[in-house]
């Protein structure tokens, strides 16, 4: 007995690996494609992280509450030749506002350390909050 190869009829019936071969070539089209893109996204990101974004920026290192006012210690972290400004409040023990203001800082340093003073009004302040700080 010999082996009869019975052909199917032309264009009626595809071949299994001819499917997975264009499923394949599709794919690899596709990552070749979206695989740079999300490289030059992420570089993006890393880029504008490190060098762009907000070069001014602050933290409370310590604070005292008085009657009347709150003595607030900062450090100001920036480009020197930088100036801006930072938003301090103060809230009571209820959690209402007492006292807010911008404090500005003008000086070539990069780097400041600085006692601020934070008049409260309608309670005793409790609390020293850095809210944002600005560069002009």
């Amino acid at each position: 007995m010999s082996a009869v190869r019975q052909d199917l009829p032309e264009g009626r019936y595809s071949s299994p690996r001819s499917a997975d071969a264009r499923a394949d070539r599709k794919l690899r089209l596709a990552a070749m494609i979206l695989a740079p893109l999300f490289a030059a996204m992420l570089v993006w990101f890393g880029w504008y992280y490190i060098s762009g974004g907000n070069k001014f920026s602050g933290e409370v290192i310590a604070f005292k509450t008085y009657d009347d006012h709150v003595k607030v210690h900062l450090e100001i972290r920036k480009d020197s030749g930088t100036s801006g400004y930072c938003t301090i409040r103060s809230q009571d023990a209820a959690g209402g506002e007492v006292g807010r203001a911008d404090f500005r800082f003008d000086q070539k340093q990069d780097r400041i350390d600085k006692l601020v003073t934070l008049r409260t009004s309608g309670g005793r302040g409790t609390t020293a909050e850095l809210l944002s700080c600005h560069a002009d």
